[in-house]
């Protein structure tokens, strides 16, 4: 048995003849041309499919790019605008941005030009039609500063009911302003239950609860 594998081992491959070389070449032209025939019927049946899928895929992600250089130019150009007025102290401009924008840069400007001429109308437009949680709390806040002393201070903690949450960035100071006006409406019964809810809290930041424990 040893002896016969070792023969096999020696034993050539047989040579190709001119005959076989050319059966071969002929193979492989009847396979090519084969091979194209179901291609051009392939591309026949389904080539408009095909090249309508490749423009849909080309106008998308044309699209796409288009968008993200237009939106990226609108950021970087409202950017430039709110910081030139800013520089300016333009508070038109700034108005006018936040009617042209959306989202934290609409409310901020909006805020910003609060600041620079003291209009309480841009605050209640902020509590009404703010895009964000945060800024229309925080107008919430300065409108109670204005005229918290027009409220009594039921009024004053039902107007802040919307920051008793914590997920207000304003909810301890919201609980320490109502706690203030029971204070000085001589009401300490409702003022403690605010100031023991901060000062019961162990995430209460430390300079709330001493402003809480002062009033007490």
């Amino acid at each position: 048995m040893a002896n016969m594998l070792e023969r096999n081992k020696k034993v050539k491959a047989p040579q190709k003849t001119m005959q076989d070389h050319a059966e071969d070449a002929l193979y492989r032209e009847v396979w090519e041309d084969v091979n194209n025939e179901k291609t051009q019927q392939f591309l026949k049946k389904y080539g408009r499919y095909l090249i309508a899928a490749a423009l849909g895929i080309m106008i998308i992600v044309t699209g796409i790019q288009i968008g993200i250089r237009a939106h990226h130019a609108a950021r970087m150009a409202t950017a430039e605008n709110y910081e030139t007025a800013l520089e300016n102290s333009d508070v038109n401009a700034l108005v006018g941005i936040s009617q042209n924008t959306d989202g934290a840069t609409a409310d901020l400007a909006l805020f910003q030009a609060y600041i620079l001429d003291k209009d309480i109308k841009k605050l209640e437009d902020l509590v009404a039609n703010g895009n964000t949680a945060e800024f229309r709390d925080l107008a919430r806040l300065h409108i109670i500063a204005l005229r918290g002393d027009e409220m009594d201070a039921n009024a004053v903690a039902e107007y802040l009911h919307p920051l008793e949450t914590k997920d207000s960035p304003f909810y301890y100071t919201a609980m320490l302003t109502i706690a203030q006006k029971y204070v000085a409406a001589g009401d300490h019964a409702n003022a403690n239950k605010w100031i023991d809810k901060i000062t019961g809290d162990p995430d209460a930041p430390a300079v709330i609860r001493a402003d809480a424990e002062t009033l007490k």
